[in-house]
């Protein structure tokens, strides 16, 4: 804990600039000349990101240069609702972009500051909630503005000393990036796996061939379970799940609803469905319940035919392109298109024999460890980095 007076400062003391960015209107693009970055582009863990960016012309830039972004500028998202208020992340390149009116850049003076070392503080006090007092809050919305962020008071230790802390905090951060890189490899050998499972000539390494392989429909695989449960509290259900509850192919349910607060919900499933989003397909949502309860209709609850299919590989057939391709192409409406079960179970689907998926399954079992692991990890370093940054922050 940074404990000596000498080292308060107000943030706007140790930045050289402080300067909130631009709207665009109706002049934002989805593809074009430059990035014009948004409170978007800056994920949850305070990284940089250019998942769908918004683009603007060179024509509308051409007098908006000097907003481009330099290596050691800080963003920092001056208006969201009030918990994403304060969100922060490191430059650690120069771009010619621009950056959206809810976004400040911050430039930091270094003779007495590592803007490192800073950008980590501020995530560090975003992350304990440490900002939301100093947002102005109005109606669905918070801001911070230029004049009250740059009188927000930090402490600072001695350059050395920030030195010193951000070689530690790139080292975390650069295991967590090996961890969550080992982890899409996996992802992406599990997919190129199911894939090659539910593909009409099915191949798993050297483990399936004609002979052992038999043509089957997925109506033969699964039963779409349709039992509904109007008083699920009576019946020791205690949870309900959305789409917003599954991500895309995570195969986990992140997250649920309490019955008791409310839910119009009925539908039933069970510890082991496969729960699969039938409102756009394209989407990818699919998990494995590991609790009984209740979930939206726009989820289909798929149960494994135990005399065909062994239940543990029935997620990786219903999350292969195949399936979901099929999914895509039965489904209808223009807003929210939803595919059917009949049209699911007409799906043709080459199947091997039980020896051989119980090989498989074990193939399968092996990446789900590793990818566990690899969680386990990444949040052990996560949690790592949160504890020293509330030990600098005195939490």
């Amino acid at each position: 804990m940074i404990k000596n007076a000498e080292n308060k400062f107000r943030l706007g003391e140790v930045a050289t600039e402080i300067k909130a960015g631009f709207s665009c209107g109706k002049f934002e693009l989805d593809k074009g000349d430059i990035p014009h970055l948004r409170p978007m582009n800056i994920d949850n863990d305070c990284n940089l990101t250019w998942e769908g960016t918004k683009y603007i012309s060179l024509d509308f830039f051409k007098d908006k240069v000097d907003y481009s972004l330099k290596k050691g500028d800080i963003l920092f998202n001056n208006t969201n609702s009030t918990e994403w208020v304060g969100k922060s992340c490191y430059i650690s390149n120069d771009y010619e972009c621009g950056f959206s009116n809810h976004m400040t850049r911050i430039r930091v003076n270094e003779k007495i500051a590592d803007s490192y070392y800073l950008s980590q503080l501020l995530f560090g006090m975003w992350k304990n909630r440490v900002l939301e007092s100093y947002c102005h809050k109005w109606v669905n919305q918070s801001g911070i503005n230029t004049e009250i962020l740059s009188n927000i008071p930090i402490l600072l230790p001695s350059l050395d000393e920030q030195a010193r802390l951000v070689e530690l905090f790139q080292s975390i951060e650069q295991s967590i990036v090996r961890a969550q890189a080992q982890e899409g490899n996996l992802k992406a050998l599990r997919k190129k796996l199911s894939n090659g499972l539910a593909s009409q000539k099915p191949a798993f390494g050297n483990l399936l061939s004609s002979k052992n392989c038999q043509p089957r429909k997925f109506a033969n695989l699964a039963d779409c379970i349709e039992q509904h449960d109007k008083t699920p509290l009576e019946n020791g259900i205690a949870r309900f799940v959305g789409l917003e509850n599954i991500q895309a192919e995570s195969f986990q349910i992140q997250g649920w609803g309490n019955i008791a607060e409310g839910t119009t919900f009925t539908k039933r499933f069970a510890k082991g469905d496969v729960l699969f989003g039938k409102r756009r397909a394209y989407l990818k949502k699919i998990a494995v319940a590991d609790f009984d309860g209740i979930c939206s209709s726009d989820i289909l609850v798929l149960r494994a035919k135990t005399e065909t299919i062994l239940p543990e590989l029935l997620p990786y057939y219903a999350s292969s392109d195949a399936f979901i391709n099929h999914a895509i192409s039965t489904s209808a409406g223009s807003l929210s298109p939803r595919t059917k079960w009949r049209d699911l179970a007409e799906l043709a689907l080459s199947v091997p024999e039980m020896q051989a998926q119980k090989k498989i399954v074990g193939v399968f079992q092996q990446i789900e460890t590793t990818l566990a692991q690899l969680r386990a990890q990444t949040h052990t370093l996560k949690t790592l980095k949160q504890k020293l940054l509330n030990e600098i922050l005195g939490g």
